[in-house]
C-alpha cells in the first residue's frame, strides 16, 4: 500500500474556470483574492478535480458544469501546483457526470464490447496521465471512476456484474502503474454511512480486481446517514480490507435562503438546492453558519479518528451562484437522458456566501489538527 503524507484538507474546485468566466469572485475579510489563495490560507492542501472524456455535444456545444475537459485540468492543475497545493485526478470515464445514478458511456466508446472497453480504458487512462506530464503537472493521488456504487460504463458495467466492473477499474489501475507505480490509487464510492453495501461492493472487487490504496465515500448528512454511521463504517472498511480512507466528498449547507436572483433564470430553468426541507428536517446539524461551523468540527474529529483515515475533500466550496454555471444544459441532459432543469443545486453548500465571502467554516478547517495515534 502506498502511504498518503499527512492529513488532507482539500477541495474540489471543478468548477473553478468556469465560474470564473461567468463573474465569480471571491473575498476574504473584504479583500478579493484568488479562491485557492483564500483556501491554502485556511490550511487546504489538496485539491480535487474531475475529468470527463467529451464534455460536449456533436455539435460542439459544451456540457456545462465546468465542462471538465483535459485542457481545464491541465490549467487547473497549473495553479494549483504553482502555489503549493497537491492534486487529486478523478477519472469520471463518461463524457459528463458518472455516479450512482448514471454512468454513461462515453460517446466514442458507445458499441464497443467488454473486451474492447478495457483495452479503451487503459489507453485512455495512460494518455491523460502523459499529457499531465509533459505539461509538468501529474497529479499526486489518482481516482480510476467517481462513485462507483452501481459500477461504471453501463450498461456493460452495471451491478451486479462485478467480473466487468473489476476487469474495467483494473485496467484502468494498471495504466495508474505503468505511469507511475508510487501514485497512491483511490476506488471512490458513494453513501458513506452505509457499510453493507461497502462490504458487499469491496468483497467482490478484491476477488477479482488489482490492488488499490485508497477507499474514497462520499458523505453527504442530507443523504447518506448519520455521522455515526460514516464513523462506524469507515472504521470497518479500515480494519477488514487494511485501506487507508479518504472522505472524497462532503459538504453542508450554511442557509436555506434563495438564491434565484443571482441565478437569473425562470422558475422553470431553476432545479433549486439539493438539500429540501424535508431532507434538512432529517439532519443533525442546522443548515446556517454555526451548524456549518459545528458539522465540520465534528465530522473532522470523527472521520480523523483512525490512524488510516488521510482527510477529505470539501466538495465544491466555491461554487457560488452566478448566472451560466448550473448542473447541466440542454445538450448534457441530451447526452445522459435525464430531465432538467439545470441551474445551481450547491451554492447553499460552498464555504463562500452569495457574493463570494469567505464563510466562519474555514477557520474551523485551518484550526483543526488530527490527533496523534
Amino acid at each position: 500500500m502506498i502511504n498518503i503524507d499527512g492529513y488532507i484538507k482539500g477541495a474540489d474546485i471543478s468548477t473553478l474556470i468556469e465560474q470564473e468566466e461567468n463573474g465569480a469572485v471571491y473575498y476574504d475579510r473584504g479583500v478579493r483574492k484568488d479562491l485557492l489563495e483564500i483556501l491554502k490560507s485556511y490550511g487546504f492542501n489538496w485539491v480535487r478535480i474531475r475529468l470527463w472524456n467529451d464534455p460536449y455535444s456533436e455539435s460542439g456545444e459544451p456540457y456545462g458544469a465546468g465542462t471538465n475537459d483535459l485542457q481545464k485540468l491541465i490549467r487547473i492543475s497549473r495553479r494549483a501546483k504553482d502555489i503549493g497545493l497537491k492534486v487529486l485526478l478523478c477519472l469520471h470515464y463518461s463524457d459528463f457526470w458518472a455516479d450512482p445514478g448514471k454512468q454513461t458511456m462515453p460517446k466514442a466508446w458507445v458499441g464497443k464490447s467488454a473486451r474492447e472497453l478495457v483495452h479503451a480504458v487503459y489507453e485512455y487512462t495512460l494518455s491523460v496521465l502523459n499529457a499531465l506530464r509533459s505539461e509538468g503537472v501529474p497529479p499526486d493521488m489518482i481516482a480510476v471512476g467517481n462513485e462507483l456504487t452501481n459500477g461504471l460504463l453501463w450498461p456493460l458495467g452495471k451491478k451486479p456484474d462485478f467480473d466487468n466492473i473489476a476487469a474495467f477499474v483494473s485496467s484502468g489501475i494498471s495504466a495508474c502503474r505503468e505511469f507511475d507505480k508510487n501514485i497512491p490509487v483511490m476506488i471512490h464510492l458513494d453513501n458513506g454511512g452505509n457499510n453493507p453495501m461497502y462490504v458487499e461492493w469491496f468483497d467482490n472487487y478484491i476477488k477479482r480486481g488489482e490492488d488499490f490504496d485508497v477507499i474514497g465515500l462520499s458523505y453527504y448528512p442530507f443523504w447518506h446517514g448519520t455521522m455515526r454511521s460514516l464513523e462506524r463504517n469507515m472504521r470497518d472498511i479500515e480494519r477488514r480490507y487494511g485501506k487507508q480512507t479518504v472522505v472524497a466528498e462532503v459538504s453542508t449547507g450554511f442557509t436555506m435562503e434563495d438564491y434565484a436572483s443571482y441565478e437569473k433564470l425562470s422558475p422553470s430553468e431553476r432545479k433549486g438546492y439539493a438539500t429540501s426541507p424535508e431532507l434538512v428536517s432529517k439532519v443533525e446539524y442546522p443548515l446556517t453558519k454555526e451548524g456549518q461551523c459545528e458539522f465540520m468540527k465534528e465530522f473532522m474529529k470523527i472521520s480523523s479518528g483512525s490512524g488510516l483515515n488521510k482527510g477529505f475533500f470539501y466538495w465544491e466550496p466555491g461554487w457560488i451562484p452566478v448566472p451560466n454555471v448550473g448542473w447541466a444544459n440542454e445538450a448534457a441532459l441530451a447526452y445522459t437522458g435525464e430531465k432538467g432543469p439545470g441551474g445551481n443545486e450547491w451554492a447553499n453548500q460552498a464555504l463562500f456566501d452569495y457574493d463570494g465571502n469567505a464563510l466562519p467554516a474555514l477557520e474551523i478547517i485551518r484550526e483543526f489538527n488530527k490527533p496523534e495515534m
